[in-house]
């Protein structure tokens, strides 16, 4: 008999989740307030980071913390009432980015990110979304020479373990390749592997299109509640009561609220991101996905305009905008690139879900049979989206994955 699964959440995990489930032969539905793509998925850089094996850990050498407690720069800026309300996950993510901590969990990390591009490539090829997609990786900027060389030395090592491809750029090479850049730099590491992706919000939209083509559903509806009776779900929206086998709780930053109402703590919080689109000079056009490393923004050429995306912001999911993070990153982009007048009428605001240890959560919820998690991805939901799909299917349906997958378990933060 065929099982029925909701999906909580059409982002591009959730999505995701369904597609692979759709494959597995359940009838699937996904449920959000939202059209799919349009909450966290819609405001990322864009870029399927395969070279990404090392999580962002939480700063630990006093140089780098002197310089973000004035907070005023431009990567990382943080809200002292939100560093309270989460100070017991921010404690955690402090142990875990020790270096001792840190080693231990990257390889687990690394498996994730290693199978990024071919779960990508299946659903790309499914949904003919090849439109979107980009194969010519993106430039890591940096400033000094010093920084550049710490980089080189981490690219050497992620390549013997991980199987990540770059290429060292000097100054001339960088302004051969990007010559609308106004600003010389030390050089560059360009990313070979990753997939940049023009419309972030379209390549979900076009994922879940694909899912209703296969014949699942997508509804948009808001979740009122969630309960277990003796053989099943029932999920009551502001639309429907709906029944099911199974329910997939992938509502990113938002999935820790409504698993309390199951009596389960999880320890996440957010990272804010920022993005607004400007203006490109055709006479300049900017030829690649650029970070600007040491100062911490990046610059995209989108469908919608250059987007510029900000660091992150430590604060609370619900509080209001602050676009001074956003206005110190344009400053410092407009010394770099010539970017023109913004397009957006307002910023786009978005909240990373994150977990202390860098690593998603994706499993089976103890003692709430039927119940899978799938959250967490912290800065590479979009990433990690179709791995976490796939995983999943085979934790479902009890097969052997691909990856061994009790360092995601929940459980390991003792719930």
């Amino acid at each position: 008999m065929t099982k029925r699964v909701v999906v909580l959440g059409a982002g591009m995990v959730g999505v995701s989740v369904a597609w692979h489930l759709l494959k597995r032969g359940y009838e699937v539905t996904v449920i959000d307030r939202v059209a799919p793509g349009q909450e966290t998925s819609f405001g990322n850089a864009g870029i399927i980071q395969r070279e990404a094996v090392r999580p962002y850990a939480f700063p630990r050498d006093l140089a780098t913390l002197l310089r973000l407690l004035p907070n005023r720069s431009v990567d990382i800026r943080y809200r002292p009432t939100s560093v309270i309300r989460a100070a017991h996950p921010l404690l955690q993510y402090w142990h875990y980015s020790s270096e001792s901590k840190y080693k231990k969990l990257v390889p687990e990390y690394a498996a994730l990110i290693m199978q990024s591009l071919e779960t990508h490539e299946e659903m790309i090829t499914s949904a003919q979304a090849g439109s979107l997609i980009r194969k010519e990786g993106y430039l890591k900027l940096f400033r000094t020479q010093k920084a550049l060389d710490e980089e080189c030395t981490r690219a050497a090592s992620d390549k013997a373990l991980y199987g990540v491809e770059y290429q060292v750029l000097d100054g001339e090479q960088v302004a051969r390749m990007e010559p609308g850049l106004t600003a010389s730099v030390a050089g560059a590491i360009h990313w070979k592997q990753p997939w940049t992706v023009t419309d972030p919000g379209a390549l979900v939209k076009a994922y879940a299109d694909d899912v209703m083509a296969k014949g699942g559903e997508v509804k948009l509806a808001s979740l009122q509640s969630l309960q277990q009776t003796v053989e099943q779900w029932v999920i009551e929206t502001d639309q429907e009561r709906l029944q099911a086998d199974h329910v997939v709780m992938a509502m990113g930053p938002w999935s820790a609220y409504w698993l309390r109402q199951q009596g389960l703590e999880v320890p996440l919080f957010t990272k804010r991101g920022y993005h607004m689109h400007y203006q490109c000079d055709d006479k300049k056009p900017l030829n690649h996905w650029i970070m600007d490393a040491e100062i911490g923004y990046l610059l995209a050429p989108m469908r919608a305009g250059i987007r510029l995306t900000t660091g992150a912001e430590l604060t609370a999911l619900d509080a209001p905008m602050d676009e001074s993070q956003l206005l110190a990153a344009e400053q410092e982009a407009r010394a770099l690139y010539p970017i023109g007048e913004r397009i957006d009428g307002t910023p786009w605001k978005g909240g990373r879900p994150c977990m202390p240890d860098m690593k998603p959560v994706i499993g089976e919820a103890p003692g709430r049979k039927g119940l899978w998690l799938s959250f967490g991805h912290g800065h590479q939901g979009f990433t990690l989206g179709p791995a976490t799909g796939k995983l999943l299917g085979q934790m479902m349906d009890r097969e052997a994955t691909d990856v061994d997958m009790q360092p995601y378990c929940v459980t390991r933060f003792g719930g």
